[in-house]
């Protein structure tokens, strides 16, 4: 487990009065860069008032298990698409609580930068993938000659993807491959862009590419019931959702100041696109993208703290 940024802010003489709590408010990390930035800008929040923090590497589906039984503190950024499911299953077993959305909404699916379009016409509505010279152009060397689909880590949706490629009745000219990890998906958008061929991957907003050009997939439309793992037939996109926050039952009575803070705290769609931005665009880590954000965003995140 990681400790706190020491040097992410300047503590003034009376802050150490201030802090909730000698123990360290506990915050996971996770495999995309937004998230992980965002846990060193709220850890340097907590530490501007006293507070100590430590940061944990967590599975994102598991995270909110540990979060209901006292062994992680937080979570941050919960996805509506992704983990909405296992974010319920520990609210509804107690010790964890919904602390509020973020500004900003999200959608998690598949899409492709806009250069691919005139690879595949009729995109982006998800009938262009039936047109066998569409798929052709998406073929790669690890796709069995079919156009492939890169995913995100498995641990995100498990079969999610799979399952809908199938129902839409697209199983005889695509497939799906899992990345390792959220790099994976931006060395590939490099790579294809240099090589000249189509690309279809998982992508997300709010996150840097939404300044880069990048076109989400028009699949029909969500509706509650319509994925396999709630009883339906799978052909349906995801969701316009919320970003949420999740806390520990006994966060707000052993650091309430920390508490009131979390719950004071909302970042927009730009503000969490900047936050990734540094790390993935500008190749900064994700501790000095957290210390810059902090120093050029004062008017926002100082306000929270009163």
């Amino acid at each position: 487990m990681a400790v706190g940024l020491a040097a992410v802010l300047v503590i003034g003489p009376g802050s150490i009065n201030a802090a909730d709590s000698k123990r360290p408010i506990i915050i996971p990390t996770h495999n995309w860069s937004s998230q992980v930035v965002m846990a060193y800008v709220i850890g340097g929040i907590f530490e501007s008032i006293g507070n100590r923090v430590a940061y944990t590497p967590s599975d994102s589906q598991a995270v909110y298990e540990s979060i209901r039984l006292g062994d992680v503190t937080i979570s941050h950024e919960v996805w509506q698409s992704a983990f909405g499911a296992s974010f319920d299953k520990a609210r509804d077993k107690g010790g964890l609580l919904d602390w509020g959305d973020h500004e900003a909404r999200t959608l998690e699916d598949m899409g492709y930068p806009n250069w691919v379009a005139e690879l595949c016409p009729g995109l982006p509505n998800w009938e262009a993938l039936k047109s066998p010279d569409c798929a052709k152009n998406f073929v790669t060397p690890d796709s069995g000659g079919k156009g492939r689909w890169l995913e995100g880590p498995q641990s995100w949706h498990q079969d999610l993807m799979p399952q809908r490629l199938e129902a839409l009745g697209l199983g005889d000219l695509w497939m799906v491959k899992f990345a390792g990890g959220a790099d994976a998906l931006w060395a590939e958008l490099a790579a294809a862009k240099k090589e000249g061929r189509g690309t279809i991957i998982f992508n997300w907003t709010p996150n840097f590419t939404d300044g880069a050009g990048f076109t989400f997939i028009k699949f029909p439309p969500y509706y509650d019931g319509c994925r396999p793992a709630d009883g339906g037939d799978g052909k349906c996109g995801s969701p316009d959702g919320y970003l949420k926050k999740a806390v520990n039952d006994k966060f707000p009575k052993t650091h309430p100041h920390a508490a009131r803070i979390f719950k004071k705290l909302s970042f927009t769609t730009s503000q969490i696109g900047a936050m990734a931005a540094l790390v993935d665009l500008d190749k900064m880590t994700h501790e000095d993208a957290a210390k810059k954000w902090l120093a050029d965003n004062e008017a926002v995140w100082k306000p929270w703290t009163k």
